[in-house]
């Protein structure tokens, strides 16, 4: 008997190639597939077109191949209060926000979850490159299964799921989470999927093929300011500083001899851009940072410390750290060598080996390099 026999699955379908296979994959193992489309956003792109109605299309498309329903569902309300605001409210704090770690918490995971419920569905299903297995030892928060990463390494997906509760994992699927992409995209080819050769969607959901900076004024208030160096001297004019982060360096208009200049911090009382010369500059680097917020897929660990790899941001290789509490919900990460670029509001991801064991929102960054070499205070 195949394993999803007498069972049903409702798959949220994004008109991507993923959840296209994922769909198929399901129905060979025996699920009784129903596919959902979530539209949370409801505005048009320059282009004056909408990327859901699009999207929605090519759901429809691959779900008449496949001989499966298909539904479509609003969350533009939940996801605007839940996800965009939030956004919102951290870019006008200074900090850089990821608002796809947020739409999982609050609406893939939480109330798609619900909507599978009432669909009288066993499980939920999802074309992130992730995978769960069942877990051997019991885990004070009652989890069953424990989330690993995603057979590519080149697409795991488990830093933006670091938000989700672990007890979640217990009814979510994951059907190409064992397929490397290249696979994934022959298997749409040999079905004839019409999601086939659709490129991958990049970037910001709600802001599409638009210049990030032009979209961003439509809602965050913000005032330029002076860009300086480290020795204070003025050399350029920024725009606002939400619109920048830590080790940028495209967008800051500054020319002049000498390698690139890279943004190292942002004085918010001042409203100044501080930036330095040259990507390996030791203002860019630094051994720790403080992380709150923190959700544990197993439960919180009963150890004051603990040594594990950790990402301070997606596609970053993994770091060698240790974890050591600072209170009920922080902890300080030292990392065993220095990092560079850490961004406060980005997302700190912690692993044993293929296990992800979950992660915190970076509130700040330790001392740089600069700092310990020459005695003088940044402002990040």
């Amino acid at each position: 008997m195949k394993p999803g026999s007498g069972k049903k699955v409702i798959l949220g379908m994004s008109g991507g190639v993923d959840s296209s296979v994922a769909a198929h994959l399901l129905l060979e193992e025996g699920y009784e597939v129903l596919g959902l489309f979530m539209k949370n956003w409801d505005e048009t792109d320059e282009s004056g077109e909408c990327s859901a109605t699009r999207d929605f299309e090519d759901v429809r498309k691959v779900s008449a191949q496949l001989g499966i329903p298909c539904y479509s569902i609003e969350f533009i309300e939940e996801y605007r209060n839940h996800v965009f605001s939030e956004f919102l409210r951290q870019y006008e704090a200074g900090f850089t926000p990821n608002p796809d770690v947020l739409c999982n918490r609050e609406i893939k995971f939480d109330l798609f979850l619900k909507k599978a419920i009432e669909f009288g569905c066993d499980y939920l299903a999802t074309g992130h490159y992730a995978q769960v297995r069942p877990r051997t030892t019991p885990t004070p928060n009652g989890a069953k299964q424990e989330l690993l990463r995603g057979a590519d390494p080149n697409k795991d997906q488990t830093y933006f799921l670091t938000a989700v509760p672990g007890a979640v994992f217990d009814r979510v699927l994951f059907p190409i989470g064992h397929l490397p992409k290249p696979e994934v995209r022959e298997i749409a080819k040999r079905l004839g999927l019409a999601t086939s050769t659709k490129k991958d969607s990049t970037g910001i959901c709600f802001i599409g093929e638009r210049k990030f900076k032009t979209f961003l004024n439509q809602y965050v208030h913000t005032q330029s300011g002076i860009i300086r160096d480290l020795d204070g001297n003025r050399v350029g004019t920024h725009d606002g500083i939400a619109f920048y982060t830590l080790g940028q360096r495209k967008g800051l208009g500054l020319g002049g001899e000498g390698e690139p200049w890279f943004v190292c911090g942002k004085d918010r009382e001042k409203n100044e851009l501080v930036v330095v010369r040259g990507q390996e500059h030791p203002a860019l680097y630094a051994w720790e940072l403080e992380a709150s917020e923190l959700n544990w897929f197993g439960g919180t660990p009963l150890t004051e410390s603990f040594d594990c790899t950790a990402k301070s941001r997606y596609r970053q290789q993994d770091q060698a750290c240790r974890v050591t509490f600072t209170g009920p919900g922080s902890v300080r990460v030292r990392f065993t060598e220095p990092q560079r670029a850490m961004t406060p509001g980005q997302y700190v991801v912690f692993y044993q080996g293929e296990v992800c064991l979950g992660g915190g929102v970076i509130q700040s960054i330790g001392r740089s390099l600069f700092e310990e070499q020459t005695g003088i205070q940044m402002i990040r």
